[in-house]
Protein backbone atom coordinates (compact mmCIF):
# COMPACT_ATOMS: atom_id res chain seq x y z
CA UNK A 1 0.00 0.00 0.00
CA UNK A 2 1.18 3.13 -0.72
CA UNK A 3 1.58 5.81 1.75
CA UNK A 4 -0.55 9.05 2.09
CA UNK A 5 0.72 10.75 5.19
CA UNK A 6 4.52 10.48 6.49
CA UNK A 7 5.88 11.66 9.29
CA UNK A 8 9.65 11.32 9.31
CA UNK A 9 11.37 12.17 12.35
CA UNK A 10 8.72 14.41 14.16
CA UNK A 11 8.99 16.16 17.69
CA UNK A 12 6.06 18.38 19.31
CA UNK A 13 5.24 18.86 22.93
CA UNK A 14 3.85 21.98 24.49
CA UNK A 15 5.56 24.54 26.22
CA UNK A 16 8.74 22.88 28.05
CA UNK A 17 7.62 19.39 27.40
CA UNK A 18 8.43 17.19 24.53
CA UNK A 19 5.87 14.76 23.88
CA UNK A 20 7.15 13.00 20.56
CA UNK A 21 10.68 12.12 20.21
CA UNK A 22 10.93 11.43 16.57
CA UNK A 23 8.21 9.28 15.83
CA UNK A 24 8.04 7.82 12.34
CA UNK A 25 4.77 7.28 10.49
CA UNK A 26 4.00 5.79 6.97
CA UNK A 27 -0.10 5.95 6.64
CA UNK A 28 -1.30 3.91 3.39
CA UNK A 29 -4.28 5.61 1.33
CA UNK A 30 -7.75 4.54 1.66
CA UNK A 31 -6.72 2.51 4.55
CA UNK A 32 -7.45 2.07 8.31
CA UNK A 33 -4.06 2.71 10.36
CA UNK A 34 -4.56 2.84 14.32
CA UNK A 35 -2.56 4.60 17.10
CA UNK A 36 -2.19 2.62 19.93
CA UNK A 37 -0.30 2.99 23.47
CA UNK A 38 -1.02 3.82 26.79
CA UNK A 39 -2.53 7.26 27.95
CA UNK A 40 0.27 9.72 27.98
CA UNK A 41 1.93 7.78 25.14
CA UNK A 42 1.33 10.91 23.01
CA UNK A 43 -1.40 9.62 20.56
CA UNK A 44 -3.37 12.43 20.98
CA UNK A 45 -0.10 14.96 20.49
CA UNK A 46 0.12 13.00 17.36
CA UNK A 47 -2.92 13.71 15.45
CA UNK A 48 -2.87 17.12 16.83
CA UNK A 49 0.14 17.93 15.41
CA UNK A 50 -1.02 16.55 11.86
CA UNK A 51 -4.45 18.82 12.19
CA UNK A 52 -1.74 21.45 12.79
CA UNK A 53 -3.19 21.90 16.26
CA UNK A 54 0.51 21.25 17.76
CA UNK A 55 3.79 23.12 15.96
CA UNK A 56 6.01 20.06 15.36
CA UNK A 57 9.62 21.67 16.49
CA UNK A 58 11.28 18.84 14.40
CA UNK A 59 10.98 16.76 11.83
CA UNK A 60 8.68 16.77 8.85
CA UNK A 61 5.09 16.11 7.57
CA UNK A 62 4.13 15.26 3.86
CA UNK A 63 0.71 14.18 2.94
CA UNK A 64 0.59 13.07 -0.53
CA UNK A 65 4.44 13.74 -1.54
CA UNK A 66 3.90 17.81 -0.10
CA UNK A 67 5.56 19.14 2.79
CA UNK A 68 2.71 19.87 4.95
CA UNK A 69 4.53 20.71 8.30
CA UNK A 70 4.50 24.77 7.70
CA UNK A 71 0.88 24.38 6.67
CA UNK A 72 -1.77 26.76 8.89
CA UNK A 73 -4.58 24.71 10.97
CA UNK A 74 -6.99 26.27 8.40
CA UNK A 75 -5.01 25.24 5.14
CA UNK A 76 -4.96 21.69 6.21
CA UNK A 77 -8.96 22.01 7.16
CA UNK A 78 -9.10 23.06 3.26
CA UNK A 79 -7.07 20.41 1.68
CA UNK A 80 -9.23 18.05 3.72
CA UNK A 81 -7.46 17.27 6.77
CA UNK A 82 -10.23 17.06 9.45
CA UNK A 83 -9.70 15.74 13.00
CA UNK A 84 -12.31 14.76 15.37
CA UNK A 85 -11.53 15.12 19.21
CA UNK A 86 -12.06 12.89 21.99
CA UNK A 87 -14.78 13.84 24.07
CA UNK A 88 -17.11 15.28 21.23
CA UNK A 89 -16.92 17.95 19.07
CA UNK A 90 -20.36 19.94 19.19
CA UNK A 91 -21.48 23.20 19.72
CA UNK A 92 -23.57 22.47 22.99
CA UNK A 93 -26.22 25.73 23.10
CA UNK A 94 -27.09 25.31 19.26
CA UNK A 95 -29.52 22.97 18.19
CA UNK A 96 -28.61 19.92 16.57
CA UNK A 97 -30.09 21.51 13.08
CA UNK A 98 -27.51 24.28 13.80
CA UNK A 99 -24.74 22.39 14.79
CA UNK A 100 -24.90 19.88 10.94
CA UNK A 101 -25.72 23.49 9.83
CA UNK A 102 -22.23 24.84 10.35
CA UNK A 103 -20.41 22.12 8.33
CA UNK A 104 -23.05 21.45 5.11
CA UNK A 105 -21.88 25.43 3.95
CA UNK A 106 -22.53 24.37 0.37
CA UNK A 107 -24.68 22.98 -2.49
CA UNK A 108 -22.45 19.31 -2.02
CA UNK A 109 -22.24 19.41 1.77
CA UNK A 110 -26.14 20.20 1.94
CA UNK A 111 -26.72 17.26 -0.43
CA UNK A 112 -25.02 14.83 1.86
CA UNK A 113 -27.49 15.11 5.09
CA UNK A 114 -29.34 12.40 3.78
CA UNK A 115 -26.26 10.50 4.45
CA UNK A 116 -25.99 11.48 7.96
CA UNK A 117 -29.58 10.35 8.44
CA UNK A 118 -29.07 6.82 7.45
CA UNK A 119 -26.04 6.35 8.86
CA UNK A 120 -27.10 8.03 12.39
CA UNK A 121 -31.60 8.07 12.25
CA UNK A 122 -31.62 9.09 15.56
CA UNK A 123 -30.10 12.57 14.79
CA UNK A 124 -33.24 12.83 12.86
CA UNK A 125 -35.67 12.88 15.18
CA UNK A 126 -33.47 15.62 17.51
CA UNK A 127 -33.34 17.93 14.75
CA UNK A 128 -34.45 21.09 17.26
CA UNK A 129 -32.61 19.71 20.40
CA UNK A 130 -29.91 21.48 22.01
CA UNK A 131 -26.63 19.64 21.24
CA UNK A 132 -25.79 19.79 25.08
CA UNK A 133 -28.36 17.89 25.89
CA UNK A 134 -28.11 15.07 23.97
CA UNK A 135 -26.79 11.25 25.43
CA UNK A 136 -23.19 11.21 25.19
CA UNK A 137 -23.45 8.51 22.31
CA UNK A 138 -25.86 10.71 20.12
CA UNK A 139 -23.22 13.42 20.65
CA UNK A 140 -20.71 11.33 19.30
CA UNK A 141 -23.03 10.35 16.42
CA UNK A 142 -23.07 14.27 15.80
CA UNK A 143 -19.64 15.28 15.73
CA UNK A 144 -18.69 11.98 13.41
CA UNK A 145 -21.89 13.40 11.02
CA UNK A 146 -19.63 16.68 10.48
CA UNK A 147 -17.07 13.80 8.56
CA UNK A 148 -20.08 12.66 6.35
CA UNK A 149 -20.66 16.33 5.39
CA UNK A 150 -17.36 17.43 4.75
CA UNK A 151 -15.74 13.97 2.85
CA UNK A 152 -12.26 14.22 4.47
CA UNK A 153 -9.32 13.14 2.44
CA UNK A 154 -7.42 12.85 5.91
CA UNK A 155 -9.42 11.71 8.75
CA UNK A 156 -8.10 11.96 12.15
CA UNK A 157 -9.88 10.01 14.97
CA UNK A 158 -9.49 10.61 18.72
CA UNK A 159 -10.99 8.15 20.69
CA UNK A 160 -14.37 8.43 19.14
CA UNK A 161 -15.77 5.52 21.50
CA UNK A 162 -14.45 7.14 24.59
CA UNK A 163 -17.28 6.61 27.81
CA UNK A 164 -19.84 4.73 25.14
CA UNK A 165 -21.82 1.82 25.19
CA UNK A 166 -20.76 -1.30 22.99
CA UNK A 167 -23.31 -0.93 20.48
CA UNK A 168 -22.83 2.65 20.10
CA UNK A 169 -19.33 1.91 19.70
CA UNK A 170 -19.91 -0.76 16.68
CA UNK A 171 -22.03 1.71 14.59
CA UNK A 172 -19.02 4.54 14.89
CA UNK A 173 -16.55 1.85 13.87
CA UNK A 174 -18.93 0.60 11.25
CA UNK A 175 -19.40 3.84 9.59
CA UNK A 176 -15.47 4.39 9.81
CA UNK A 177 -15.13 1.40 7.84
CA UNK A 178 -17.44 2.98 5.13
CA UNK A 179 -15.01 5.96 4.94
CA UNK A 180 -12.25 4.15 4.40
CA UNK A 181 -13.26 3.43 1.46
CA UNK A 182 -12.82 6.98 0.17
CA UNK A 183 -10.17 8.43 2.32
CA UNK A 184 -7.30 7.95 4.70
CA UNK A 185 -7.77 6.92 8.44
CA UNK A 186 -5.10 7.67 11.32
CA UNK A 187 -7.05 6.72 13.93
CA UNK A 188 -6.71 6.61 17.92
CA UNK A 189 -9.05 4.03 19.52
CA UNK A 190 -9.32 3.02 23.33
CA UNK A 191 -10.90 -0.65 22.45
CA UNK A 192 -8.17 -2.22 21.41
CA UNK A 193 -9.47 -5.24 20.11
CA UNK A 194 -11.93 -2.89 17.93
CA UNK A 195 -8.98 -1.06 16.47
CA UNK A 196 -6.96 -4.48 15.49
CA UNK A 197 -10.34 -5.71 14.06
CA UNK A 198 -10.30 -2.37 12.13
CA UNK A 199 -7.06 -1.18 11.08
CA UNK A 200 -4.81 -2.64 8.21
CA UNK A 201 -1.74 -0.85 9.99
CA UNK A 202 -0.77 -0.90 13.55
CA UNK A 203 1.63 1.48 15.35
CA UNK A 204 2.01 1.16 19.07
CA UNK A 205 3.59 4.75 20.89
CA UNK A 206 5.35 4.43 24.04
CA UNK A 207 6.43 7.76 25.64
CA UNK A 208 6.90 9.31 22.77
CA UNK A 209 8.30 6.93 20.85
CA UNK A 210 7.26 4.08 17.94
CA UNK A 211 7.48 0.77 19.62
CA UNK A 212 5.42 -1.22 17.09
CA UNK A 213 4.69 -1.04 13.33
CA UNK A 214 3.27 -3.77 11.68
CA UNK A 215 -0.34 -5.82 11.16
CA UNK A 216 -3.19 -5.98 13.97
CA UNK A 217 -2.60 -10.24 13.52
CA UNK A 218 1.13 -9.34 14.81
CA UNK A 219 0.33 -7.63 17.94
CA UNK A 220 -2.15 -10.36 19.30
CA UNK A 221 -1.03 -12.33 22.54
CA UNK A 222 1.68 -9.49 22.71
CA UNK A 223 3.17 -8.21 25.44
CA UNK A 224 3.67 -4.14 23.73
CA UNK A 225 2.56 -1.51 26.07
CA UNK A 226 -0.71 -1.29 24.90
CA UNK A 227 -3.45 -1.06 28.11
CA UNK A 228 -4.76 2.58 29.40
Amino acid sequence: MSADLVLTGLRAGYGAVEVLHGVDLAVPAKAVTALLGRNGAGKSTTLAAVAGLVPARAGSMTWRGEDITGWSTRRRSQEGVLLVPERRGVFPDLTVRDNLAVFAVDDAERARMNDVFAAFPVLESRLDQRAGSLSGGEQQMLAMSRVLLQRPQLLLLDEVSFGLAPQVTALLLHVVAELARDCTVLLVEQYIEDALRLADVVYVLDRGTVVFAGEPGELRGGSLPLAR
